[in-house]
């Protein structure tokens, strides 16, 4: 077991805000475990970013949507490394469609992957982080969790989930030196937008442009510091003043 490393899990680590979220941290001293569940170029690509910039971590396939690869992954994580110090639970999915005609498995593919994602990490890494008394949690959830957006019944509803659950838990291991929170980013340049038109989505922010990742990763690296120390349960909204 190494006991010098502190260690960073970052899921969806390896693309989009998850990517900047890992080069982040690296960059503030952790030892990055990139979770991804598919793209083995993109993971390879942010590791060795991250390697280039002189710090260090390693990539874990697996899919936090299942609880048995999730836990085995952490207890895995666990046995290698003592300082598990920080999760940032990242990953999730769309499939956007309109309530009426959405299909069950759009429904429940969403939930598994934000929120039962939620449960399958966080749980296991709280059993390591307890015995400790210490340690931070930051989820990303979104503007659409605040405000409405049209199609995105299923992707509201889990990224809404991540913020209670994530104020609940935050009140029960305050006491034992952890801190949890959220961060809702609004509009970011990332894959997700790629199909959209930037001159349209640029008026509905009032600082008239797309935020980009990295804007995201700052406060993020920030909420995982002492500078946060006495920040728990709360919600940050980084989207240029839409909500």
């Amino acid at each position: 077991m190494n006991d010098n490393k502190k260690i960073a899990i970052v899921t969806g680590g390896s693309r989009g805000i998850g990517r900047a979220i890992s080069i982040e941290l690296a960059g503030a001293g952790y030892y990055i475990i990139i979770n991804y569940k598919s793209n083995d170029k993109s993971a390879a690509d942010t590791l060795q970013t991250i390697k280039d910039r002189g710090n260090d971590g390693e990539i874990i396939k697996f899919d936090v949507s299942d609880s048995k690869e999730s836990e085995r992954a952490i207890d895995d994580i666990a046995s290698r490394y003592n300082n598990i110090e920080v999760l940032v639970n990242n990953a999730g999915i769309t499939a956007d469609g309109l309530f009426v005609f959405m299909p069950e498995d759009d429904w429940d593919s969403v939930i598994s992957t934000t929120l039962k994602g939620f449960y399958n990490m966080t749980k296991p890494v709280l059993g390591k982080m307890v015995p400790n008394k210490r340690g931070a949690i930051v989820s990303i959830s979104s503007v659409s969790a605040l405000i409405s957006n049209r199609g995105q019944a299923n992707y509201s509803a889990a990224k809404a989930g991540l913020i209670g659950a994530s104020r609940g838990v935050s009140s029960e291991v305050a006491r034992l030196g952890i801190r949890v929170n959220v961060v809702a980013p609004g509009l970011i340049e990332t894959e997700m937008l790629k199909d959209t038109h930037a001159g349209n989505i640029k008026q509905m922010i009032p600082m008239a442009r797309i935020g980009q990742p990295e804007e995201v990763a700052k406060v993020v690296r920030f909420l995982c510091s002492k500078d946060a120390s006495y920040i728990t349960g709360q919600v940050i909204s980084v989207n240029g003043g839409m909500f």
